[in-house]
């Protein structure tokens, strides 16, 4: 029989994160505890407190495994109800990429997939460059401690995987430069929202106490680009009960709402089970209610609720809905889209084809495409309006996109909001912004398959 350890663990969900868990070791032979829940991958975060979080959403199931080998040492291991009811809940990720998988198969792939961004996280994989394939995230990096081994890796979160592998360093980035030339860019890729929560799940506890509860949200105002995202849903529903002369329809799947206006031509699609830089709504209008769309307007998931409220507002007002079929985007529209930016001092460049407005402290802009302005026919995203990482240098933390007709009137009431309106961001202290989780469709061909970045629960 195992001798007893005076090591007691109480192991509890986590405060503020939805699925880590944290625990509070006390004892004499607390450390013991510690260390084995430290080769669990789990993080000291004050004396005494560790907090488990994954980016595959899975700390309950780790957390009831860790239980099971810290009595198998002796060690005295009490759950939460509440935790429990997380260790018993069943669940599974909709619109898994690799649907043939049980639910065992998918724990190891998100097992592996944890591996690597430890791996990343402790610094034993060096990550040279990244890009974005058009679906999902891609990278190549070097295992310091694996005799040089380099890797190619695709995917994000609980999805990423090695893709391929290679001898040397230098092979590898030759092989990552051919695929991916445009889009490359030096070092790691910006944190995804999973993992910049699961950073923040290690914040919120401090140094003094180890059952203090973090601060709370307190919001701030900030200018409109920089709001919170808010609750998308009941702002359409809001739209919906204010304005009668938009329908509301239901797809068969409840995933998708359509508000069509009573005219026909004018149509707002809102997906619901979407992530922060997936397409979450789709505005189109129409010459007739049979005809090809004029012009399409799409906005992320991530985009400020107060942004798509004006936006909405705007297309209520039932003005600036058509444009002039055929007719090439000239310099007087665009200068009458772009005007408020002009008059608020925003930074105007020409870089090639694309000419951008960016606001004084960097964090949002408007970019238009000259190229795709000159096709019509192809309804190609010719203005981006983005917040955080612009599109030149890589994925934003949300973006609105619209055709080459769409209507200056429109564009220019959004660039109007974006110079001069502010919204509220809530802030807790150690911790980002928090965005709901969601799914996305499996990738297209890379330059060696693997699944896409993309989860709902």
């Amino acid at each position: 029989m195992t001798p007893p350890i005076d090591a007691h663990v109480c192991l509890d969900t986590h405060p503020t994160h939805p699925s880590a868990v944290h625990a509070v070791v006390t004892g004499s032979q607390a450390r013991i505890a510690v260390m084995a829940l430290e080769a669990g991958g789990w993080s000291v975060v004050a004396p005494g407190v560790l907090v488990l979080a994954r980016i595959d959403h899975e700390e309950p199931y780790w957390a009831n495994d860790a239980t099971t080998h810290l009595v198998a040492e002796g060690i005295t291991v009490d759950i939460t109800p509440q935790l429990r009811e997380a260790i018993d809940e069943e669940w599974t990720w909709p619109d898994y990429p690799m649907p043939w998988c049980t639910r065992s198969e998918i724990r190891e792939v998100s097992q592996q997939a944890q591996k690597i961004h430890d791996d990343i996280h402790h610094g034993q994989l060096l990550i040279h460059a990244h890009a974005h394939d058009g679906h999902t995230t891609v990278a190549v990096g070097t295992y310091l401690h694996r005799f040089g081994k380099s890797v190619y890796l695709h995917g994000e979160d609980h999805l990423r995987q090695i893709a391929d592998t290679f001898d040397s360093p230098a092979q590898a980035l030759l092989a990552f430069e051919k695929v991916h030339a445009a889009e490359m860019r030096p070092g790691p890729a910006p944190l995804t929202d999973t993992e910049r929560e699961a950073i923040a799940a290690r914040s919120v506890f401090d140094d003094t106490t180890a059952t203090s509860a973090p601060a709370p949200a307190k919001p701030e105002t900030v200018p409109i680009y920089l709001a919170d995202a808010g609750d998308h849903d009941a702002l359409l529903d809001t739209f919906l009960d204010a304005h009668g002369e938009f329908e509301k329809w239901r797809t068969w799947s409840d995933d998708t709402t359509h508000a069509i206006h009573e005219s026909q031509t004018l149509r707002v699609e809102r997906a619901h089970e979407t992530s922060a830089h997936e397409t979450a709504w789709t505005v189109a209008a129409y010459e007739t209610p049979v005809s090809e769309r004029m012009w399409v307007l799409t906005a992320t998931g991530a985009t400020p609720a107060p942004l798509l409220q004006d936006l909405l507002t705007h297309l209520a007002d039932g003005e600036g809905w058509d444009t002039a079929l055929g007719a090439s985007v000239n310099e007087k529209m665009v200068t009458e889209a772009t005007q408020p930016l002009s008059s608020a001092g925003w930074k105007h460049t020409v870089d090639g084809r694309w000419i951008r407005w960016t606001s004084s402290d960097g964090n949002a802009g408007i970019q238009f495409d000259a190229f795709a302005a000159q096709h019509l026919s192809q309804n190609q995203a010719t203005w981006t309006i983005w917040a955080g990482t612009s599109p030149a240098q890589g994925r934003p933390t949300w973006s609105i996109t619209a055709s080459p007709q769409t209507p200056s009137s429109l564009l220019a009431s959004l660039a109007e909001s974006l110079a001069h309106e502010s919204g509220t961001r809530q802030v807790r202290r150690g911790r980002e912004p928090k965005t709901s989780l969601a799914s996305s469709p499996p990738p297209g061909p890379a330059a060696t398959t693997g699944p896409s970045a993309g989860r709902s629960r």
